[in-house]
């Protein structure tokens, strides 16, 4: 089996689009957040994403559907949450295993947000694929908390730790979740080897994709040539990327599946660190070490 490339990233992050032309690769295969490094065995991580977010749920039960049975619908679905539950005292790690067996000779890219809200999740990874590859994508925090605000309107803030319990009642900080996870990232990556890292910036990608693709692929040691890069300039062309059955829909961002089509765009006009937040109601702006840190990431 080949070893898998994990993207690490806060949500909003470009992971969905990223993911799903990288997996156009002839080489390589996206799929959606299947969440199976957050716990030791099926069991568990069952009991780690809460029965109130199904959603979280639905990226594993497609890709086991697609690999399984070749198609996502209400019935294989079924077949796919059955097929887990029997897998219950089964290891998350074995799981995914088995379904990167699915795809060979290509390797698994997997953008789990959750994977990266914790360092012990990124270790449990290692562990299970001592060669695994990372690639730390980054976006503004200013427009990654944009885009939150946006799709969600403060609705599940304390989930993804974005809450400022420093004023009474706590305010919507999406700000704190962006430095808490990106932090977790970089310290993680820290002991990684070299060679098994790479860091890149969503919104350089999204501006000049052929380029920054032929990037990433040639670190990964993968085809470099014309027609690769071609097919990753489809990511609509992901059997993932779509609305998926009733008991199924999600697994990526909501606004991908609704329009996966990659379009060409300017270079993104650039956002400041500085002045006040959209999401804060009382008009503060970024910390001191929000600010640092997003310095040393390469943003202004």
């Amino acid at each position: 089996m080949r070893d898998p490339i994990l993207i690490l990233a806060p949500p909003r992050s470009f992971t969905s689009i990223v993911c799903a032309m990288l997996g156009q690769h002839p080489e390589l295969y996206g799929v959606p957040e299947v969440n199976l490094f957050t716990a030791e065995t099926i069991r568990e991580r069952n009991g780690v994403l809460s029965q109130h977010e199904p959603w979280l749920q639905h990226g594993l039960l497609r890709t086991v559907a697609q690999l399984l049975a070749g198609e996502q619908t209400l019935q294989t679905i079924l077949l796919a949450r059955r097929w887990l539950e029997l897998r219950s005292n089964a290891t998350c790690a074995s799981v995914f295993r088995a379904l990167a067996e699915k795809v060979e000779p290509r390797a698994v890219v997997d953008k789990s947000p959750q994977t990266s809200s914790r360092c012990e999740y990124m270790q449990r990874a290692r562990r299970a694929f001592p060669g695994v590859r990372f690639i730390h994508l980054l976006r503004h925090p200013r427009s990654q908390g944009d885009s939150l605000w946006k799709i969600t309107r403060g609705l599940g803030a304390a989930r993804l730790g974005a809450l400022d319990h420093g004023t009474d009642p706590p305010t919507i900080d999406y700000q704190k979740a962006w430095y808490s996870q990106n932090t977790n990232i970089v310290t993680f990556l820290d002991g990684v080897p070299d060679a098994q890292k790479l860091r890149i910036r969503g919104e350089d990608l999204i501006a000049a994709p052929e380029a920054h693709l032929r990037k990433i692929v040639e670190w990964l040691g993968l085809r470099t040539d014309d027609e690769a890069i071609k097919a990753m300039m489809h990511p609509e062309q992901s059997p993932y990327a779509c609305l998926g059955p009733l008991t199924a829909r999600f697994g990526n961002d909501p606004s991908f599946l609704k329009d996966p089509t990659f379009r060409r765009q300017a270079a993104p006009k650039p956002v400041s660190l500085e002045g006040p937040l959209p999401w804060r109601g009382d008009g503060g702006g970024f910390s001191a070490e929000v600010k640092e840190f997003a310095r040393e990431l390469g943003y202004e």
